[in-house]
């Protein structure tokens, strides 16, 4: 990703005599370093239209992705308008003044009010927002700001030709998965290939038996095998090295895999386990059930926090205590477990209720660490945004085996929000049921990236005693 900033000021006012741009430029600089992204500095100080298409055509040849406007200086309209009018995504920037006596040496926050509002005029704002940013150079608050747009702006520009590979299709009747492929290329850019599950069973059956045993040996290393039998993590160690290849072949940046029923049919398993590798050893997100928006969902969290989130089900709400499980039976990666670790199980389910009993389809078995998490979901063909932050408490008994831990403490989009108004907000939103958990809170910049790919941001809807059509608007 790259930043242009462009400067810009009249000459009757002393950005240069009070070093302005060398503190701004200093300070961009180093932030930009920090989050890897590059920065480009227009020369020339624009102060009419056509030298301001003059710095915006410079940008272009410099594929820059994100222009902040400096007003180190008072600035006429015109410039903020020509920037405000273009394709690219933009900010306006303003430092106080450096004196508040005498004079008025600078006179920008006037420009950056003039900007924003005139940017209201010719820009959609609810479709391509522009930001605002009124602060020193080395001010906290104004670099945590700046940082949020960094962020949320390459979240963006990594799903920008991303492509996800789908293996076996949606699970049976999972309807509110289902996902407009070509709604979601013309949003993000995401491309989406399907493969047949017998790609994935053929080239688990072709892989060489001493490489799956080094991935076995592998696997036990980093969590206990407990009651799986060796044909069971053999055939998890398949699965896995069978969809890393075809990750690899298709360039994936995640794949969505329908985890069930084919698989248990042939060859006899269940890749939870093989899921949980993946996303743990190789960083490669792997939504379960052909999930194609929680793999999206997935891509954001690894960019924003650099690990691959849990995907997880809201499976059960103790209103009593207020506290809500979140809790799935294949995958997640193991790097949240608690003290206890984690251990390679049997499928709690697969099974069940059969002479034979849960002995096949290994899983990763662990209970969060306690701290903030936060949870979220792109929802409507990726039209949409939820999330909320809570917090990790550790509870016994722990909830159902599988990947799990108990949640309270929640705010939704900046508003504390009891159990009851997680439950009914879900439902009136109308959430697909799985949700991607990250450590920390990462509330702010998911919603700044929600807002720069103009989705609709899905907020606190309270718990009632009755039916409220409103809910649903």
């Amino acid at each position: 990703m790259k930043l242009g900033l462009i400067r810009a000021s009249l000459p009757s006012y002393f950005p240069e005599k009070h070093g302005v741009w060398d503190a701004a430029e200093a300070a961009l600089g180093s932030l930009c370093d920090a989050e890897d992204v590059a920065l480009y500095v227009h020369a020339d100080i624009p102060m009419d239209a056509r030298q301001t298409e003059t710095a915006l055509a410079a940008c272009r040849e410099q594929d820059v992705d994100f222009i902040l406007l400096l007003h180190g200086g008072f600035t006429m309209g015109d410039v903020g308008r020509t920037v405000a009018a273009s394709e690219f995504r933009c900010g306006f920037w303003s430092v106080p003044e450096p004196v508040r006596i005498g004079d008025v040496q600078l006179n920008n926050f006037v420009s950056l009010n003039m900007s924003m509002s005139i940017a209201r005029q010719v820009r959609d704002l609810s479709k391509h927002p522009a930001q605002w940013y009124h602060g020193a150079p080395k001010s906290a608050d104004l670099q945590n700001k700046l940082r949020s747009t960094l962020r949320a702006l390459k979240a963006a520009k990594s799903l920008n030709g991303a492509r996800i590979g789908v293996v076996g299709g949606l699970a049976m009747t999972f309807y509110n998965m289902e996902v407009s492929t070509s709604g979601l290329r013309a949003r993000l850019g995401v491309e989406v290939m399907h493969h047949d599950m017998h790609e994935l069973t053929g080239r688990m059956a072709a892989l060489d038996a001493d490489r799956v045993a080094a991935e076995v040996t592998q696997m036990a290393s980093a969590a206990e095998v407990s009651g799986v039998s060796d044909d069971q993590m053999a055939l998890t160690a398949r699965a896995a090295l069978a969809l890393l290849e075809i990750a690899k072949a298709g360039e994936y940046a995640a794949l969505a895999v329908s985890d069930w029923p084919a698989l248990q049919d042939d060859p006899g398993m269940h890749p939870g386990a093989a899921f949980t590798w993946l996303e743990e050893r190789h960083n490669l997100p792997i939504a379960s059930e052909g999930d194609v928006l929680g793999a999206v969902t997935q891509l954001i969290a690894r960019s924003l926090t650099g690990r691959v989130g849990y995907l997880l089900d809201m499976t059960e709400p103790d209103l009593e205590a207020g506290q809500l499980l979140m809790w799935h039976g294949g995958g997640g990666p193991l790097y949240l477990a608690n003290e206890k670790g984690a251990k390679w199980i049997n499928h709690p389910m697969i099974g069940r209720g059969t002479e034979a009993g849960p002995i096949y389809g290994a899983i990763s078995d662990l209970v969060f660490r306690d701290g903030p998490v936060t949870v979220f979901r792109v929802a409507r063909n990726a039209g949409a945004f939820f999330g909320m932050t809570a917090w990790v408490a550790g509870r016994d008994p722990s909830g159902f085996t599988g990947c799990r831990g108990w949640l309270e403490d929640f705010e939704i989009d900046g508003q504390r929000a009891d159990l009851e108004d997680v439950v009914a907000s879900v439902m009136a939103h109308g959430l697909e049921h799985h949700f991607v958990l990250v450590p920390g809170d990462i509330a702010g910049v998911l919603t700044e990236f929600a807002s720069w790919t103009a989705m609709d941001v899905l907020g606190w809807v309270p718990m009632r005693g009755h039916l409220d059509r409103r809910d649903f608007t």
